[in-house]
């Protein structure tokens, strides 16, 4: 079973209702936008941060938010923050910059990533995510997409993501 067959059989496992549009490959927000009038919902962005205490967060936000990584700690309860690598990412939670999901937690069963949800999204009808692949977008819940992380061992930090002053 591939991790996308994994990832829905999940989803379906918990009885959450999702919905999923394939389309050419988008590596930056700026690129999805063409996608936004297609797929309704919230469209989100995410962030692979890593404080300087060493702990990896994910954060995921509304797709046109503006993030104070300066002010973002005070939020979450972390040390100062700043964008995680790469090789991290890839190892962690198993997906390459530009496919980074909320959903890729699933992979990362050490717990070693928090997850922060900003709170515009916690309760949309649908918030579009990466399937773990860049060249789909999955719809769900905001409350569905809480449920699967915690039933993949992730409690969520539902915070008011801050934005630049």
């Amino acid at each position: 079973m591939t991790e996308e067959e994994s990832l829905l059989a999940k989803l379906n496992e918990l009885a959450i209702t999702w919905r999923m549009q394939d389309h050419d490959a988008v590596f930056t927000v700026e690129e999805s936008t063409a996608l936004h009038e297609l797929i309704p919902g919230a469209h989100t962005k995410n962030l692979f941060l890593k404080d300087a205490g060493g702990q990896f967060w994910l954060v995921t936000a509304p797709h046109d938010a503006r993030v104070d990584l300066k002010a973002l700690p005070s939020r979450v309860g972390s040390k100062k923050l700043s964008f995680g690598k790469a090789d991290d990412m890839e190892r962690l939670l198993g997906v390459m910059p530009g496919s980074v999901t909320p959903l890729a937690a699933m992979n990362d069963a050490e717990g070693a990533v928090r997850v922060v949800l900003d709170a515009r999204l916690a309760d949309q009808d649908w918030v579009n995510v990466h399937p773990l692949r860049n060249t789909a977008t999955l719809g769900l819940s905001g409350p569905d997409l809480i449920k699967f992380l915690s039933a993949v061992g992730h409690e969520v930090s539902i915070v008011e993501v801050p934005a630049p002053q």
